[in-house]
């Protein structure tokens, strides 16, 4: 699995000129998914999301989590995450998921991620011709890959 991590003061998906879903102060995770990934990359990533210290604390030190400052998550699917660029400049999708694999992972995460925050986290829909706003707090932007744990 791959991420893209964003600190938010806002963020929101609209759909159909309909906003599907938004949040105010937290993380917009744009999630790409593989069929090497297991529930064991679904466990890691949620925890490495929600623990995150990547708040200022009282001293304006990025100290705090998500999950400290009881803030929301909005989680998008996103296969372009696995691009390949290997040739040419038209980028290949070789690994990314098809949505018979992809969904399952995708939901079991949306799953994990709230059973660990204690709350609803915020969706896309996967699939969907989605329009990502966000105001980008920082800016700050993590980039995560359950393959690649650096």
């Amino acid at each position: 699995m791959r991420a893209v991590i964003q600190r938010v003061l806002q963020a929101s998906v609209m759909i159909d000129n309909k906003i599907k879903s938004e949040i105010k102060t937290g993380l917009l995770v744009f999630v790409g998914i593989e069929d090497a990934d297991t529930i064991e990359d679904i466990e890691w990533l949620s925890n490495k999301i929600i623990n995150l210290r990547i708040f200022d604390d009282e001293n304006k030190v990025p100290n705090i989590s998500v999950k400290n400052i009881d803030g929301d998550i909005l989680a998008v699917s996103q296969f372009t995450l696995h691009a390949s660029i290997k040739k040419g400049n038209r980028p290949g999708y070789i690994k990314a998921s098809k949505a018979e694999i992809a969904i399952p992972i995708y939901e079991k995460f949306i799953t994990r991620l709230a059973n660990d925050m204690g709350k609803i986290i915020h969706t896309g829909e996967f699939g969907a011709d989605m329009k990502v706003h966000l105001i980008n707090d920082g800016p700050a932007t993590i980039w995560m890959d359950t393959k690649n744990r650096e």
